[in-house]
């Protein structure tokens, strides 16, 4: 193998820090072939869909793949704006703002990218750049909340995979989750608090997480403890009692059993159990995407309403909201202890500033 060869470092230059944020991807375009391509690489990972090659690779090119794209297609048309998916445009914003929060935060030179699992930019293209900007340490966060095999074991599998191939590996660190997060969970409150006093406050306020296969828990992944954990935290904050919370999951796909219950078969039974009025919050999505924008905000609320519903709120994710960054930077810079001074509140005035490719 020919490894790649990194760049020629200063020795007395400042080490500077990469900060690799990953999120799922998104197709290039809202067109089936667009979204075959992205659905191809998508359940085609061994960590979404975990079933031998032989037998499910058939499945997947002789019957998903000729059909599926150009139903998926009419969704993301549906929430496609400017010419790009909500998913990248609201990522690349909150690496914007974080690199802006992080430089109060880390005294050190650093640069921050943004990787998609499956779209563009690409993983190895953006640890790339980070190598090329100098990066010698290297800090990975996943935009996955809650761990999941399915989502932060595919961007560990990734990353280790491109640094097979280079010739001077950098120091790693790997952010597994932030579920419990008290900042994190404070950003939650304040979201939906937020939009409680611009629309009102509901009734009942259901958390929405996407689901995996029920089998994917018993074999040992915690995800579906760690929703609950955050769920559990978030209701805790917003004061709310028995009966004004529940805790629910989306996006199930193929005939296998996902976990219970169901997103949309809560919201068709809330009507008939005397929730007319309904706030829904997806505490598992830092941004929003198809899966919060189309299926809960356009598919779920149709369900409810026409299930006999009077109001259904969706909580926007946190997106590139303020207190998102500030959460983030700060959850960052913790990682970061032993590799820069680090700053804990603003920047001491004439101190030296870190910078961002």
């Amino acid at each position: 193998m020919r490894y790649i060869s990194s760049p020629d470092f200063h020795r007395d230059s400042a080490e500077r820090i990469g900060i690799l944020l990953v999120n799922s991807g998104t197709p290039e375009a809202a067109e089936p072939w667009a979204v075959r391509r992205f659905l191809a690489r998508m359940l085609g990972d061994p960590r979404i869909v975990e079933l031998p090659r032989p037998l499910w690779l058939p499945i997947l090119y002789g019957l998903i793949l000729p059909l599926r794209p150009r139903r998926v297609a009419r969704k993301y048309r549906r929430i496609w704006s400017q010419g790009a998916s909500p998913l990248l445009g609201i990522s690349a914003r909150l690496r914007a703002e974080l690199t802006g929060t992080l430089a109060q935060r880390l005294l050190a030179p650093f640069s921050v990218e943004l990787g998609m699992l499956y779209g563009k930019p690409e993983v190895p293209q953006a640890l790339a750049r980070l190598r090329e900007s100098g990066a010698q340490r290297i800090l990975v966060l996943p935009l996955f909340p809650q761990y999941c095999g399915a989502t932060t074991g595919a961007v560990y599998d990734q990353v280790t995979a491109e640094l097979t191939r280079w010739r001077w590996l950098p120091e790693l660190r790997f952010v597994a989750e932030y579920h419990d997060e008290p900042q994190y969970i404070d950003a939650l409150r304040g979201s939906v608090l937020e939009h409680w006093q611009a629309h009102g406050r509901t009734r009942h306020l259901l958390i929405s997480f996407h689901g995996i296969p029920e089998r994917y828990f018993h074999q040992g992944d915690p995800y579906f403890c760690k929703c609950q954990k955050t769920a559990r935290l978030l209701a805790e904050e917003l004061m709310l009692r028995d009966g004004e919370w529940s805790v629910s999951f989306q996006s199930r796909f193929g005939p296998a059993g996902w976990l219970k219950p169901y997103t949309s078969e809560v919201l068709a039974q809330f009507p008939g159990q005397g929730v007319r009025d309904v706030t829904v919050v997806c505490p598992g999505f830092a941004v929003d995407c198809l899966e919060t924008l189309e299926e809960i905000d356009i598919e779920n609320r149709d369900t409810f309403l026409k299930a006999g519903g009077q109001r259904f709120e969706y909580v926007p994710a946190l997106n590139a909201r303020p207190e998102h960054a500030r959460f983030l930077a700060g959850h960052i810079a913790r990682h970061c202890q032993g590799w820069t001074q680090v700053e804990l509140g603003l920047r001491p005035a004439g101190a030296a500033r870190g910078t961002s490719a």
